[in-house]
């Protein structure tokens, strides 16, 4: 699994990546990519959290069908989402259409099209993450809390959200990594216009293509994204060895 990225760092010309990863377009990507793959984490989180607590509390026949339309995305290919999204938010597509007619709302190819992009193929980590959570501490502290004449919000805010808290903070994480490296999607749905929708893994595809820069700069950009993963991975971490370590 490591000889990859062996093989990537074999590769870099290390002379060349301070001016590569400081460049106006690599620090431009990299904010973009940031600031999209937050507002896209806090949508999965918004539209996630509600959609595992349903699926973990339903019957098994309609959890199974909502967990199913839910991953989907982990299945399908990023350029089919992309696809699917152009279809339904396009200027002719289902909903796209009226959005303009209406209000002269056109999503694709602008940054709002990519934070959709991104939240369409994060939010299955979440869900699985929290829903994980939610089966594992099951429904008896909940149903007890009930009991006692709390409210639903109260026994969620009280009771639910702190058992699941662990596993809400990995979920978030892993959302959000994988909008930074979101690519297929992104590509089909926002398009590559530097400055609105050009976010790392296209600014990488797009110097890798020789678009007036050189492979190098590909590379070292590549190495940013992979440093940035590591850090993800390691905050990912930090709260699962302080609670491995003895009182």
């Amino acid at each position: 699994m490591t000889l990859p990225i062996l093989g990537l760092l074999l590769r870099v010309d290390w002379a060349t990546v301070p001016a590569a990863i400081t460049s106006a377009d690599a620090v431009d990507a990299l904010l973009l990519s940031l600031r999209t793959g937050a507002a896209a984490t806090i949508i999965c989180v918004i539209v996630g959290v509600p959609l595992a607590l349903v699926i973990a509390r339903s019957r098994p026949r309609v959890a199974g069908l909502l967990r199913a339309v839910t991953t989907l995305p982990l299945v399908l290919p990023p350029m089919v989402g992309g696809i699917a999204l152009l279809y339904l938010l396009g200027r002719n597509g289902v909903v796209g259409q009226y959005l303009d007619v209406a209000w002269g709302v056109r999503i694709p190819f602008t940054t709002a099209a990519v934070v959709i992009a991104q939240s369409f193929v994060a939010l299955p980590f979440l869900v699985i993450a929290v829903e994980g959570a939610l089966r594992s501490t099951g429904t008896r502290f909940e149903s007890v809390a009930a009991t006692l004449g709390a409210s639903r919000w109260t026994v969620f805010r009280r009771i639910t959200l702190p058992l699941v808290w662990p596993g809400l903070v990995a979920g978030t994480v892993l959302c959000f990594a994988r909008a930074l490296g979101e690519f297929g999607a992104t590509a089909l749905f926002a398009g590559n216009a530097a400055g609105a929708t050009r976010t790392m893994p296209l600014a990488i595809y797009t110097a890798f293509n020789g678009a007036g820069v050189s492979q190098d700069s590909a590379i070292a950009l590549s190495l940013l994204l992979v440093a940035v993963a590591i850090v993800i991975l390691l905050v990912l971490r930090i709260p699962r060895v302080q609670r491995a370590e003895p009182k």
